[in-house]
């Protein structure tokens, strides 16, 4: 044993002295070698196996890793303070009335220790606050929707609710079917009633789709009649755009519809003589509704109002046109007496209904007239006269005399 230590102190003295004396380190290391001297001499002592060495590294990475742990715990202890006390000053501040959310996550907590300054840390709370807000508003929600489909579904499982949609149901497939069973009559003895299609030139596509949406409105109005027209789409081209916005809106109804279509002429279908074209432009006035009659209507809606277009292809093709008598039932206010081919569809069924043009021309709009006329058009001017001059302030004798002078003016005339 004696021997190996002073082996030990001759390899020392020899190796690591004149290194730590060329670099002055003899005081501070003198403490070291004694120490690990003594080290080894005990573990000979308490070991049996002379060959073991010292293992320096393991001793090294031993600390090493020791120091980490404790500094990690430091680091958990420091994070965990601040946590607690950031937790602590968000819920002051909820109390205080500030926006706050209730649930506040670590992650969201670190986020708000790390930003930069205070205007951060509050636009950050705002932030996580309104996102709070927005899921309780959609949790909400959903409650609500649960809710009604619950309510919903008890009540379509009541008996008396099935009894009620089973009726309506069944009233309307027998008035769909009734409704059917009219306009095939009107296909075989109704009257016609022709909408000509030849305007798609004239039409922006805009145009075109806002008259097949009105054709199919007059197409509906008149299968809900009592006496429904046998209807005719004459000059109805093949993949025309017309045909195309028909498509659209009746899909696979449009061959089985109870409309007669066809690309021929009206002219080519239906005798002249009977063929009368309706249009605004026209300087004759329909007085009554022939049954006997076929009457034509332009199938042209056009913003621009472009006038005298429907009245020229009446007289190319050399037939009877009317306008209708708007002017002597009607106060026209302003505007164009252009009417939409659905308000043309009601004034027509209810004249061959009636025969009363009063009813019929309710269904022109209100925008377009102050009022009927109960006087002849004369006697109206001359009450509006006399109205003026009350206005402009003249005397009531002056307004007498005026007016007898022109009755009895009228009488001598008479």
């Amino acid at each position: 044993m004696q021997s190996a230590n002073t082996l030990l102190k001759k390899i020392i003295r020899s190796s690591v002295l004149p290194f730590a004396a060329h670099n002055g380190m003899t005081k501070d290391f003198f403490p070291l070698r004694r120490a690990l001297s003594l080290s080894l001499c005990m573990k000979q002592d308490n070991s049996q196996s002379p060959s073991e060495k010292i293992d320096l590294d393991g001793w090294k990475k031993v600390m090493k890793s020791g120091l980490q742990e404790v500094s990690e715990t430091v680091s958990q202890h420091k994070e965990l303070s601040t946590l607690a006390g950031a937790r602590e000053l968000l819920e002051m501040w909820r109390l205080a009335g500030r926006s706050v959310p209730e649930n506040i996550t670590e992650e969201q907590l670190k986020g708000f220790i790390e930003c930069p300054s205070k205007s951060a840390q509050k636009k950050y709370l705002k932030f996580l606050y309104l996102k709070e807000l927005y899921k309780k508003k959609d949790k909400r929600k959903m409650i609500e929707k649960r809710e009604k489909r619950l309510e919903a579904q008890e009540q379509d499982s009541k008996p008396d609710e099935t009894k009620k949609n089973s009726f309506i149901c069944f009233w309307a497939n027998s008035m769909d079917k009734t409704y059917n069973w009219r306009v095939a009559q009107s296909m075989i003895f109704g009257q016609p009633l022709v909408f000509d299609m030849s305007y798609e030139k004239d039409m922006s596509i805009r145009e075109v789709a806002n008259t097949v949406r009105q054709l199919v409105l007059s197409e509906g109005f008149n299968r809900r009649s009592v006496d429904p027209f046998h209807i005719h789409f004459c000059n109805l081209k093949e993949d025309s755009l017309y045909q195309k916005e028909f498509i659209k809106h009746y899909k696979e109804a449009w061959g089985r519809l109870l409309v007669t279509a066809t690309d021929q002429c009206y002219t080519e279908v239906f005798p002249k003589d009977k063929l009368i074209y309706l249009t605004a432009d026209s300087p004759k006035v329909m007085k009554t509704f022939d049954h006997d009659k076929i009457y034509i209507i332009g199938s042209m809606v056009d913003r621009s109002i472009k006038t005298g277009i429907s009245l020229a292809r009446a007289k190319r093709l050399g037939l009877e046109t009317a306008a209708l008598p708007l002017e002597k039932y009607l106060l026209w206010s302003s505007g164009a007496k252009n009417l939409t081919l659905d308000q043309m569809m009601h004034i027509l069924l209810t004249l061959k209904d009636t025969g009363d043009w009063k009813k019929a021309l309710e269904f022109v709009p209100k925008r377009k007239y102050t009022g009927f006329v109960n006087k002849p058009v004369h006697e109206l001017k001359k009450t509006l006269n006399l109205i003026n001059t009350l206005k402009l302030g003249r005397r009531q004798e002056e307004i007498r005399k005026q007016f007898a002078k022109s009755y009895s003016k009228k009488l001598t005339q008479e």
